[in-house]
């Protein structure tokens, strides 16, 4: 079989570029398997994440020939033949060597969401739900953390003074499985409107078409939570019926009380990262 050329981004948080690699072509690889045995030939000190090799981890995580993909899920032999194939890292979190990524950013926001909180149980000690509320969460706990919707999402990809104040859509689909719990009680409608950025989501549906679990982000999750945003906020029905009710809504700080992590990451404690120029694509 032909050889296969490898365009591996090599470097760290002061910068870098890509090195080529000529391996000989093996039937049934991924793309893990090449980098894999680069790591045992011409580069040991090459540096990647991965964990399970069946695309249930979410750990090598990559932008194969521009795209974020996961390393281990993506067969050498769907790629152009005959052209190199291009791995570089995450562009939107800070490199720390090679392909490895902080993505440290998304544990941060994950501290800001509002834990569980049922309501009491039934006279008898029970808690009672419908089957069909039971499945409308069940789509959003399939998500492996690859964080490649994060990764695509231009309102941090293209803006990193937009990361003190976006969730994403990783955590959009977490705010969302909350919400949609029948037992849930808590109110985080505030906070997604005030603190989380929920409405600087263009819902381009970007997050959606790289989901390797193929979570259908935008319509079940942010486009469901930006009308109960708006149905809480400009909804004149609903504030009359809190004036009748004598009801307020909880605000974005009462929420955030609530959250494991109750501090949000400002501009100046989000790490930079180096360039990964576009050109080097090619």
């Amino acid at each position: 079989m032909a050889d296969v050329t490898m365009r591996v981004w090599r470097g760290d948080e002061d910068g870098g570029t890509f090195t080529e690699y000529v391996m000989p072509a093996v039937e049934g690889e991924v793309v893990l398997d090449v980098i894999h045995r680069i790591q045992a030939g011409p580069a040991p000190d090459l540096a990647c994440r991965w964990n399970c090799k069946a695309g249930k981890c979410g750990s090598c995580s990559a932008e194969i020939n521009g795209l974020p993909k996961l390393m281990c899920m993506t067969r050498m032999d769907v790629l152009p033949e005959g052209e190199p194939v291009v791995v570089a890292p995450m562009r939107t979190f800070p490199i720390i060597r090679d392909l490895v990524t902080d993505v440290a950013f998304n544990y941060t926001m994950a501290r800001q969401v509002p834990p569980f909180k049922p309501r009491e149980p039934e006279a008898d000690g029970t808690y009672r739900m419908q089957q069909i509320d039971i499945e409308r969460g069940q789509e959003f706990r399939k998500c492996i953390e690859c964080f490649m919707c994060q990764d695509v999402c231009h309102v941090i990809r293209d803006h990193e003074e937009n990361k003190a104040s976006y969730a994403g859509p990783r955590m959009f689909i977490r705010f969302m499985e909350l919400e949609s719990h029948p037992l849930d009680t808590d109110d985080r409608r505030e906070l997604l409107r005030e603190r989380m950025g929920l409405g600087m989501c263009n819902i381009t549906k970007c997050c959606t078409e790289v989901c390797p679990e193929h979570i259908k982000i935008t319509d079940n999750a942010i486009i469901p939570l930006k009308e109960r945003v708006v149905d809480a906020s400009y909804d004149p029905v609903a504030w009359l019926g809190r004036k009748i009710l004598r009801r307020t809504k909880r605000s974005a700080l009462e929420a955030a009380l609530d959250a494991p992590g109750q501090h949000t990451p400002t501009r100046q404690e989000q790490p930079t990262r180096p360039v990964v120029s576009a050109t080097d694509h090619s």
